[in-house]
Protein backbone atom coordinates (compact mmCIF):
# COMPACT_ATOMS: atom_id res chain seq x y z
CA UNK A 1 0.00 0.00 0.00
CA UNK A 2 2.91 2.40 0.66
CA UNK A 3 3.62 2.57 -3.08
CA UNK A 4 0.17 4.10 -3.68
CA UNK A 5 0.69 7.06 -1.34
CA UNK A 6 2.48 9.23 -3.96
CA UNK A 7 -0.39 8.56 -6.36
CA UNK A 8 -2.97 9.54 -3.75
CA UNK A 9 -1.01 12.68 -2.92
CA UNK A 10 -0.95 13.69 -6.57
CA UNK A 11 -4.67 13.12 -6.89
CA UNK A 12 -5.30 15.19 -3.75
CA UNK A 13 -3.47 18.13 -5.32
CA UNK A 14 -5.27 17.89 -8.65
CA UNK A 15 -8.83 17.69 -7.32
CA UNK A 16 -10.30 20.99 -6.10
CA UNK A 17 -11.47 20.90 -2.47
CA UNK A 18 -13.12 23.81 -0.74
CA UNK A 19 -12.83 24.02 3.07
CA UNK A 20 -14.49 26.61 5.26
CA UNK A 21 -13.37 26.76 8.86
CA UNK A 22 -15.44 28.30 11.63
CA UNK A 23 -14.44 29.69 14.97
CA UNK A 24 -14.61 28.34 18.52
CA UNK A 25 -12.72 25.22 17.64
CA UNK A 26 -15.33 23.97 15.18
CA UNK A 27 -14.68 23.09 11.59
CA UNK A 28 -17.18 22.69 8.81
CA UNK A 29 -16.07 21.25 5.50
CA UNK A 30 -17.51 21.47 2.02
CA UNK A 31 -16.01 18.86 -0.28
CA UNK A 32 -16.45 18.52 -4.01
CA UNK A 33 -15.18 15.22 -5.36
CA UNK A 34 -14.54 14.27 -8.98
CA UNK A 35 -17.30 12.30 -10.68
CA UNK A 36 -14.92 9.48 -11.59
CA UNK A 37 -14.01 8.96 -7.93
CA UNK A 38 -17.69 8.46 -7.06
CA UNK A 39 -18.07 6.02 -9.95
CA UNK A 40 -15.03 4.04 -8.84
CA UNK A 41 -16.38 3.87 -5.29
CA UNK A 42 -19.80 2.71 -6.49
CA UNK A 43 -18.28 0.19 -8.90
CA UNK A 44 -16.04 -1.20 -6.18
CA UNK A 45 -19.02 -1.62 -3.86
CA UNK A 46 -20.92 -3.51 -6.57
CA UNK A 47 -17.96 -5.78 -7.32
CA UNK A 48 -17.53 -6.57 -3.62
CA UNK A 49 -21.23 -7.41 -3.32
CA UNK A 50 -20.88 -9.74 -6.31
CA UNK A 51 -17.91 -11.34 -4.53
CA UNK A 52 -20.27 -12.09 -1.61
CA UNK A 53 -18.76 -9.60 0.83
CA UNK A 54 -21.38 -8.35 3.29
CA UNK A 55 -23.34 -5.60 1.44
CA UNK A 56 -22.95 -3.11 4.30
CA UNK A 57 -19.18 -3.50 4.36
CA UNK A 58 -19.10 -3.41 0.56
CA UNK A 59 -20.95 -0.09 0.47
CA UNK A 60 -18.87 1.42 3.27
CA UNK A 61 -15.58 0.31 1.74
CA UNK A 62 -16.63 1.65 -1.65
CA UNK A 63 -17.45 4.96 0.01
CA UNK A 64 -14.10 5.17 1.81
CA UNK A 65 -12.05 4.34 -1.31
CA UNK A 66 -14.08 6.75 -3.44
CA UNK A 67 -13.58 9.56 -0.94
CA UNK A 68 -9.85 8.94 -0.56
CA UNK A 69 -9.01 8.79 -4.26
CA UNK A 70 -11.37 11.71 -4.84
CA UNK A 71 -9.35 13.93 -2.52
CA UNK A 72 -11.44 14.09 0.63
CA UNK A 73 -8.60 13.01 2.87
CA UNK A 74 -9.00 10.98 6.04
CA UNK A 75 -10.96 13.65 7.94
CA UNK A 76 -13.19 14.51 5.02
CA UNK A 77 -13.95 10.85 4.41
CA UNK A 78 -15.18 10.44 7.98
CA UNK A 79 -17.31 13.56 7.54
CA UNK A 80 -18.93 12.17 4.39
CA UNK A 81 -19.59 8.72 5.90
CA UNK A 82 -21.16 10.26 9.03
CA UNK A 83 -23.20 12.64 6.88
CA UNK A 84 -24.52 9.67 4.91
CA UNK A 85 -25.50 7.81 8.07
CA UNK A 86 -27.32 10.85 9.41
CA UNK A 87 -29.24 11.26 6.16
CA UNK A 88 -30.95 7.87 6.53
CA UNK A 89 -31.82 8.04 10.23
CA UNK A 90 -35.43 9.01 9.55
CA UNK A 91 -35.81 5.99 7.28
CA UNK A 92 -34.14 3.69 9.81
CA UNK A 93 -36.48 4.74 12.62
CA UNK A 94 -39.55 4.04 10.48
CA UNK A 95 -38.13 0.73 9.30
CA UNK A 96 -37.63 -0.37 12.91
CA UNK A 97 -41.23 0.61 13.65
CA UNK A 98 -42.38 -1.44 10.65
CA UNK A 99 -40.54 -4.42 12.13
CA UNK A 100 -43.11 -4.66 14.92
CA UNK A 101 -45.94 -5.17 12.43
CA UNK A 102 -43.89 -7.54 10.28
CA UNK A 103 -42.94 -9.62 13.33
CA UNK A 104 -46.53 -9.94 14.49
CA UNK A 105 -47.86 -10.89 11.05
CA UNK A 106 -45.20 -13.54 10.48
CA UNK A 107 -44.69 -15.05 13.91
CA UNK A 108 -48.38 -15.26 14.85
CA UNK A 109 -49.28 -17.14 11.66
CA UNK A 110 -51.63 -14.34 10.55
CA UNK A 111 -49.85 -13.95 7.20
CA UNK A 112 -50.06 -17.68 6.51
CA UNK A 113 -53.75 -17.74 7.40
CA UNK A 114 -54.50 -14.83 5.04
CA UNK A 115 -52.62 -16.56 2.19
CA UNK A 116 -54.40 -19.89 2.68
CA UNK A 117 -57.81 -18.25 2.90
CA UNK A 118 -57.29 -16.31 -0.33
CA UNK A 119 -56.19 -19.40 -2.26
CA UNK A 120 -59.01 -21.56 -0.92
CA UNK A 121 -61.69 -18.94 -1.64
CA UNK A 122 -60.72 -18.46 -5.29
CA UNK A 123 -60.40 -22.17 -5.97
CA UNK A 124 -58.28 -24.13 -8.43
CA UNK A 125 -59.75 -22.50 -11.56
CA UNK A 126 -58.12 -19.24 -10.54
CA UNK A 127 -55.12 -20.87 -8.94
CA UNK A 128 -52.44 -18.69 -10.55
CA UNK A 129 -54.35 -15.50 -9.81
CA UNK A 130 -55.04 -16.53 -6.24
CA UNK A 131 -51.36 -17.33 -5.58
CA UNK A 132 -50.18 -14.02 -7.06
CA UNK A 133 -52.90 -12.10 -5.24
CA UNK A 134 -52.15 -13.82 -1.93
CA UNK A 135 -48.46 -12.92 -2.19
CA UNK A 136 -49.40 -9.36 -3.08
CA UNK A 137 -51.64 -9.01 -0.03
CA UNK A 138 -49.11 -10.61 2.33
CA UNK A 139 -46.44 -8.21 1.10
CA UNK A 140 -48.85 -5.26 1.18
CA UNK A 141 -49.58 -5.74 4.88
CA UNK A 142 -45.92 -5.24 5.76
CA UNK A 143 -44.23 -8.61 5.28
CA UNK A 144 -40.92 -8.54 3.37
CA UNK A 145 -41.22 -9.81 -0.20
CA UNK A 146 -38.81 -12.79 0.21
CA UNK A 147 -40.68 -13.86 3.34
CA UNK A 148 -44.03 -13.40 1.56
CA UNK A 149 -42.84 -15.74 -1.19
CA UNK A 150 -41.64 -18.26 1.42
CA UNK A 151 -45.03 -18.18 3.13
CA UNK A 152 -47.01 -18.80 -0.06
CA UNK A 153 -44.52 -21.20 -1.72
CA UNK A 154 -45.67 -24.40 0.12
CA UNK A 155 -49.27 -23.62 -0.85
CA UNK A 156 -48.16 -23.00 -4.45
CA UNK A 157 -46.31 -26.31 -4.60
CA UNK A 158 -49.34 -28.21 -3.28
CA UNK A 159 -51.71 -26.55 -5.77
CA UNK A 160 -49.25 -26.72 -8.66
CA UNK A 161 -48.56 -30.42 -8.21
CA UNK A 162 -52.29 -31.18 -8.44
CA UNK A 163 -52.86 -29.00 -11.53
CA UNK A 164 -49.58 -29.69 -13.33
CA UNK A 165 -48.20 -26.14 -13.21
CA UNK A 166 -44.51 -25.50 -13.83
CA UNK A 167 -42.10 -24.09 -11.25
CA UNK A 168 -41.39 -21.23 -13.66
CA UNK A 169 -45.04 -20.16 -13.79
CA UNK A 170 -45.49 -20.47 -10.03
CA UNK A 171 -42.50 -18.31 -9.19
CA UNK A 172 -43.51 -15.72 -11.80
CA UNK A 173 -46.88 -15.51 -10.04
CA UNK A 174 -45.40 -15.33 -6.54
CA UNK A 175 -42.59 -12.93 -7.37
CA UNK A 176 -44.76 -10.74 -9.58
CA UNK A 177 -47.49 -10.56 -6.96
CA UNK A 178 -44.87 -9.79 -4.31
CA UNK A 179 -43.47 -6.93 -6.39
CA UNK A 180 -46.95 -5.49 -6.78
CA UNK A 181 -47.57 -5.69 -3.04
CA UNK A 182 -44.13 -4.31 -2.23
CA UNK A 183 -44.81 -0.86 -3.69
CA UNK A 184 -48.06 -0.42 -1.75
CA UNK A 185 -46.79 -1.64 1.61
CA UNK A 186 -45.19 0.00 4.66
CA UNK A 187 -41.98 -1.81 3.78
CA UNK A 188 -38.47 -0.24 3.80
CA UNK A 189 -38.58 0.71 0.11
CA UNK A 190 -41.77 2.76 0.49
CA UNK A 191 -40.45 4.38 3.65
CA UNK A 192 -37.13 5.13 1.92
CA UNK A 193 -38.88 6.65 -1.10
CA UNK A 194 -40.99 8.94 1.07
CA UNK A 195 -38.11 9.98 3.33
CA UNK A 196 -35.68 10.43 0.46
CA UNK A 197 -37.81 13.04 -1.27
CA UNK A 198 -39.05 14.84 1.82
CA UNK A 199 -37.61 18.17 2.88
CA UNK A 200 -37.89 20.45 5.88
CA UNK A 201 -40.81 22.27 4.26
CA UNK A 202 -42.45 19.38 2.37
CA UNK A 203 -43.00 16.00 4.01
CA UNK A 204 -43.92 12.99 1.91
CA UNK A 205 -45.67 10.30 3.96
CA UNK A 206 -45.22 6.61 3.13
CA UNK A 207 -49.00 6.35 2.88
CA UNK A 208 -48.97 8.87 0.00
CA UNK A 209 -46.49 6.72 -1.91
CA UNK A 210 -48.55 3.62 -1.15
CA UNK A 211 -51.81 5.14 -2.40
CA UNK A 212 -50.11 6.65 -5.45
CA UNK A 213 -48.65 3.25 -6.37
CA UNK A 214 -51.95 1.36 -6.20
CA UNK A 215 -52.85 1.46 -9.91
CA UNK A 216 -49.30 0.55 -11.04
CA UNK A 217 -49.38 -2.33 -8.54
CA UNK A 218 -52.66 -3.65 -9.94
CA UNK A 219 -51.23 -3.47 -13.46
CA UNK A 220 -48.18 -5.36 -12.24
CA UNK A 221 -50.42 -8.04 -10.73
CA UNK A 222 -52.30 -8.42 -14.01
CA UNK A 223 -49.03 -8.74 -15.94
CA UNK A 224 -47.72 -11.35 -13.47
CA UNK A 225 -50.88 -13.46 -13.82
CA UNK A 226 -50.80 -13.13 -17.62
CA UNK A 227 -47.15 -14.19 -17.88
CA UNK A 228 -47.56 -17.04 -15.40
CA UNK A 229 -50.60 -18.33 -17.28
CA UNK A 230 -48.65 -18.31 -20.55
CA UNK A 231 -45.80 -20.27 -18.97
CA UNK A 232 -47.76 -22.68 -16.76
CA UNK A 233 -46.77 -25.72 -18.85
CA UNK A 234 -43.24 -24.54 -19.72
CA UNK A 235 -40.29 -25.93 -17.83
CA UNK A 236 -40.26 -28.45 -15.01
CA UNK A 237 -43.66 -29.31 -13.55
CA UNK A 238 -43.67 -28.93 -9.78
CA UNK A 239 -44.04 -32.05 -7.63
CA UNK A 240 -44.85 -32.62 -3.97
CA UNK A 241 -41.32 -33.95 -3.62
CA UNK A 242 -40.11 -30.37 -4.23
CA UNK A 243 -41.79 -29.35 -1.00
CA UNK A 244 -40.12 -32.19 0.91
CA UNK A 245 -36.69 -31.44 -0.59
CA UNK A 246 -37.12 -27.74 0.15
CA UNK A 247 -37.98 -28.52 3.74
CA UNK A 248 -34.90 -30.71 3.98
CA UNK A 249 -32.75 -27.78 2.85
CA UNK A 250 -34.18 -25.58 5.55
CA UNK A 251 -36.21 -23.45 3.16
CA UNK A 252 -39.31 -23.20 5.29
CA UNK A 253 -37.38 -22.32 8.40
CA UNK A 254 -36.37 -19.02 6.83
CA UNK A 255 -39.89 -17.74 7.05
CA UNK A 256 -40.05 -18.07 10.81
CA UNK A 257 -42.61 -19.77 12.95
CA UNK A 258 -45.39 -18.54 10.70
CA UNK A 259 -44.40 -21.35 8.34
CA UNK A 260 -45.33 -24.02 10.84
CA UNK A 261 -48.05 -26.43 9.84
CA UNK A 262 -51.44 -26.43 11.43
CA UNK A 263 -50.56 -29.56 13.33
CA UNK A 264 -47.54 -27.85 14.88
CA UNK A 265 -49.29 -24.62 15.73
CA UNK A 266 -52.91 -23.52 15.44
CA UNK A 267 -53.30 -20.53 13.19
CA UNK A 268 -55.48 -17.57 14.22
CA UNK A 269 -58.84 -17.08 12.54
CA UNK A 270 -58.98 -15.06 9.34
CA UNK A 271 -61.00 -12.35 11.09
CA UNK A 272 -58.45 -11.75 13.83
CA UNK A 273 -55.56 -12.13 11.34
CA UNK A 274 -56.89 -9.17 9.39
CA UNK A 275 -57.19 -6.82 12.38
CA UNK A 276 -53.59 -5.54 12.39
CA UNK A 277 -53.34 -4.80 8.65
CA UNK A 278 -56.79 -3.23 8.54
CA UNK A 279 -56.00 -0.92 11.47
CA UNK A 280 -52.69 0.03 9.87
CA UNK A 281 -54.19 0.70 6.44
CA UNK A 282 -57.12 2.73 7.81
CA UNK A 283 -54.89 4.95 9.96
CA UNK A 284 -52.33 5.40 7.18
CA UNK A 285 -55.04 6.40 4.71
CA UNK A 286 -56.79 9.00 6.86
CA UNK A 287 -54.54 11.89 5.86
CA UNK A 288 -54.26 11.05 2.11
CA UNK A 289 -58.04 10.58 1.85
CA UNK A 290 -58.60 13.85 3.69
CA UNK A 291 -56.26 15.66 1.30
CA UNK A 292 -57.95 14.07 -1.71
CA UNK A 293 -61.47 14.95 -0.54
CA UNK A 294 -60.41 18.28 1.05
CA UNK A 295 -61.78 17.31 4.47
CA UNK A 296 -59.89 19.53 6.90
CA UNK A 297 -60.51 17.32 9.94
CA UNK A 298 -58.91 14.33 8.22
CA UNK A 299 -56.10 16.45 6.80
CA UNK A 300 -55.11 17.44 10.34
CA UNK A 301 -54.51 13.79 11.20
CA UNK A 302 -50.76 13.76 10.52
CA UNK A 303 -49.61 10.79 12.55
CA UNK A 304 -46.39 9.28 11.27
CA UNK A 305 -46.02 5.60 10.33
CA UNK A 306 -43.55 5.37 13.21
CA UNK A 307 -46.56 5.46 15.57
CA UNK A 308 -49.19 3.78 13.40
CA UNK A 309 -47.42 0.53 12.51
CA UNK A 310 -46.47 -0.57 16.06
CA UNK A 311 -49.90 0.49 17.32
CA UNK A 312 -51.68 -1.59 14.67
CA UNK A 313 -49.45 -4.55 15.51
CA UNK A 314 -50.30 -4.34 19.21
CA UNK A 315 -54.03 -4.11 18.46
CA UNK A 316 -53.71 -7.15 16.18
CA UNK A 317 -51.93 -9.15 18.89
CA UNK A 318 -54.69 -8.42 21.37
CA UNK A 319 -57.36 -9.38 18.82
CA UNK A 320 -55.61 -12.70 18.15
CA UNK A 321 -55.18 -13.36 21.86
CA UNK A 322 -51.41 -13.28 21.43
CA UNK A 323 -50.59 -10.34 23.72
CA UNK A 324 -48.49 -12.61 25.94
CA UNK A 325 -46.08 -13.07 23.02
CA UNK A 326 -45.40 -9.36 22.58
CA UNK A 327 -41.74 -9.67 23.57
CA UNK A 328 -41.09 -12.65 21.31
CA UNK A 329 -42.88 -11.17 18.29
CA UNK A 330 -41.23 -7.75 18.56
CA UNK A 331 -37.83 -9.37 19.04
CA UNK A 332 -38.37 -11.46 15.91
CA UNK A 333 -39.51 -8.40 13.96
CA UNK A 334 -36.48 -6.41 15.08
CA UNK A 335 -34.21 -9.29 14.12
CA UNK A 336 -35.58 -9.25 10.59
CA UNK A 337 -34.91 -5.52 10.30
CA UNK A 338 -31.27 -5.61 11.40
CA UNK A 339 -29.90 -6.50 7.96
CA UNK A 340 -32.10 -3.86 6.32
CA UNK A 341 -30.94 -1.16 8.74
CA UNK A 342 -27.28 -2.05 8.22
CA UNK A 343 -27.67 -1.94 4.44
CA UNK A 344 -29.42 1.42 4.70
CA UNK A 345 -26.43 2.80 6.63
CA UNK A 346 -24.10 1.61 3.89
CA UNK A 347 -26.40 2.96 1.19
CA UNK A 348 -26.58 6.31 2.96
CA UNK A 349 -22.78 6.48 3.05
CA UNK A 350 -22.28 5.79 -0.64
CA UNK A 351 -25.17 8.14 -1.40
CA UNK A 352 -23.25 10.86 0.44
CA UNK A 353 -20.17 10.04 -1.66
CA UNK A 354 -22.17 10.63 -4.83
CA UNK A 355 -23.90 13.78 -3.61
CA UNK A 356 -20.54 15.27 -2.57
CA UNK A 357 -19.22 14.70 -6.09
CA UNK A 358 -20.19 16.27 -9.39
CA UNK A 359 -21.48 12.93 -10.71
CA UNK A 360 -25.16 14.00 -10.56
CA UNK A 361 -24.33 17.07 -12.65
CA UNK A 362 -22.47 14.91 -15.15
CA UNK A 363 -25.44 12.56 -15.43
CA UNK A 364 -27.78 15.50 -15.98
CA UNK A 365 -25.47 16.73 -18.73
CA UNK A 366 -25.41 13.26 -20.30
CA UNK A 367 -29.19 12.99 -20.21
CA UNK A 368 -29.58 16.39 -21.85
CA UNK A 369 -26.91 15.55 -24.44
CA UNK A 370 -28.63 12.28 -25.36
CA UNK A 371 -32.00 13.97 -25.70
CA UNK A 372 -33.61 11.86 -22.96
CA UNK A 373 -36.26 13.85 -21.02
CA UNK A 374 -34.81 14.79 -17.65
CA UNK A 375 -38.11 13.96 -15.98
CA UNK A 376 -37.33 10.27 -16.61
CA UNK A 377 -34.29 10.42 -14.33
CA UNK A 378 -36.29 9.20 -11.31
CA UNK A 379 -37.38 5.82 -12.75
CA UNK A 380 -34.03 5.41 -14.57
CA UNK A 381 -32.09 6.00 -11.34
CA UNK A 382 -34.33 3.52 -9.53
CA UNK A 383 -33.74 0.87 -12.20
CA UNK A 384 -29.96 1.32 -12.27
CA UNK A 385 -29.36 1.58 -8.52
CA UNK A 386 -31.58 -1.41 -7.68
CA UNK A 387 -29.90 -3.47 -10.39
CA UNK A 388 -26.47 -2.54 -9.03
CA UNK A 389 -27.32 -3.53 -5.47
CA UNK A 390 -29.94 -6.24 -6.20
CA UNK A 391 -32.23 -4.63 -3.64
CA UNK A 392 -35.36 -2.51 -4.01
CA UNK A 393 -34.92 -0.58 -0.76
CA UNK A 394 -31.17 -0.04 -1.26
CA UNK A 395 -31.79 1.08 -4.83
CA UNK A 396 -34.39 3.61 -3.69
CA UNK A 397 -32.23 5.03 -0.92
CA UNK A 398 -29.22 5.28 -3.23
CA UNK A 399 -31.23 6.84 -6.03
CA UNK A 400 -32.95 9.42 -3.82
CA UNK A 401 -29.77 10.32 -1.93
CA UNK A 402 -27.55 10.58 -4.99
CA UNK A 403 -29.88 12.00 -7.62
CA UNK A 404 -32.72 13.58 -5.64
CA UNK A 405 -31.59 17.14 -6.23
CA UNK A 406 -31.02 16.57 -9.95
CA UNK A 407 -34.40 14.86 -10.33
CA UNK A 408 -36.24 17.75 -8.69
CA UNK A 409 -34.30 20.28 -10.79
CA UNK A 410 -36.12 18.98 -13.88
CA UNK A 411 -39.44 20.04 -12.34
CA UNK A 412 -40.55 16.59 -11.19
CA UNK A 413 -42.67 16.80 -8.04
CA UNK A 414 -41.40 15.12 -4.89
CA UNK A 415 -44.30 12.65 -4.74
CA UNK A 416 -43.99 11.75 -8.44
CA UNK A 417 -40.25 11.21 -8.01
CA UNK A 418 -40.80 8.93 -5.01
CA UNK A 419 -43.48 6.84 -6.74
CA UNK A 420 -41.69 6.44 -10.08
CA UNK A 421 -38.28 5.75 -8.52
CA UNK A 422 -39.74 3.05 -6.28
CA UNK A 423 -41.51 1.47 -9.25
CA UNK A 424 -38.28 1.58 -11.26
CA UNK A 425 -36.42 -0.14 -8.44
CA UNK A 426 -38.60 -3.25 -8.92
CA UNK A 427 -37.52 -3.89 -12.52
CA UNK A 428 -34.23 -5.81 -12.15
CA UNK A 429 -33.71 -5.95 -8.40
CA UNK A 430 -33.74 -9.75 -8.18
CA UNK A 431 -30.26 -10.49 -9.52
CA UNK A 432 -27.89 -13.22 -8.24
CA UNK A 433 -25.78 -10.86 -6.11
CA UNK A 434 -28.79 -10.31 -3.86
CA UNK A 435 -30.48 -12.45 -1.22
CA UNK A 436 -33.92 -12.42 -2.87
CA UNK A 437 -32.74 -14.40 -5.91
CA UNK A 438 -31.47 -17.32 -3.85
CA UNK A 439 -34.18 -17.36 -1.17
CA UNK A 440 -37.01 -17.48 -3.70
CA UNK A 441 -35.20 -20.02 -5.88
CA UNK A 442 -34.79 -22.29 -2.88
CA UNK A 443 -38.47 -21.79 -2.00
CA UNK A 444 -39.44 -23.48 -5.29
CA UNK A 445 -36.53 -25.99 -5.20
CA UNK A 446 -35.00 -24.50 -8.37
CA UNK A 447 -31.44 -24.80 -9.59
CA UNK A 448 -29.50 -21.73 -10.78
CA UNK A 449 -30.52 -22.10 -14.43
CA UNK A 450 -34.20 -22.44 -13.58
CA UNK A 451 -34.08 -19.43 -11.26
CA UNK A 452 -32.31 -17.30 -13.88
CA UNK A 453 -35.12 -18.07 -16.35
CA UNK A 454 -37.56 -16.24 -14.06
CA UNK A 455 -35.58 -12.96 -14.04
CA UNK A 456 -36.80 -11.64 -17.46
CA UNK A 457 -40.42 -12.19 -16.44
CA UNK A 458 -39.85 -10.44 -13.10
CA UNK A 459 -38.35 -7.55 -15.05
CA UNK A 460 -41.44 -7.35 -17.28
CA UNK A 461 -43.68 -7.09 -14.21
CA UNK A 462 -41.52 -4.33 -12.72
CA UNK A 463 -41.28 -2.55 -16.07
CA UNK A 464 -45.07 -2.61 -16.40
CA UNK A 465 -45.46 -0.90 -13.02
CA UNK A 466 -42.73 1.62 -13.91
CA UNK A 467 -44.33 2.54 -17.23
CA UNK A 468 -47.76 2.96 -15.66
CA UNK A 469 -46.37 5.07 -12.79
CA UNK A 470 -44.35 7.20 -15.23
CA UNK A 471 -47.35 7.78 -17.48
CA UNK A 472 -49.54 8.71 -14.52
CA UNK A 473 -47.21 11.04 -12.64
CA UNK A 474 -44.68 12.36 -15.17
CA UNK A 475 -46.01 12.17 -18.73
CA UNK A 476 -49.61 13.13 -18.00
Amino acid sequence: MIFFFPFFSLIFRLVPIRRCFGGKGTCTMTITLAWWAALIGLALAIVLILMKLNPTYSLLLGTVIGCLIGGAGFTGTVTIVVQGGQSVMGTIIRVLAAGVLAGVMMESGAATQIARTIVSKFGEKLAIFSLAFATMIICAVGVFIPVAVLIVAPIAIEVGSRLGISKLALLIALSGGGKAGNIISPNPNTIAAASGFSSKSVTIQPSQVMVGSLLPALCGLIMAVFLATLMKKRGTIVQMSDLQEKTGKGGTSQAGSSQSSDSAEKLPSIGTSLVAPIVAVVLLLINPVGSLLHISLLEKFQVDAMYILPFAALVGMVAMGQAKHVLAYTKAGLGRMVDVVLILIGAGAIGALITNSNLPQQIVWLINHMGVPGTLLAPIAGILMAAATASTSTGVILGSQAFGGSILSFGTSRLAAAITMQAGATVIDGLPQGNYFHVTGNAMNMDLKERMSVVPFEALVGLTMTIVATLMYIVF
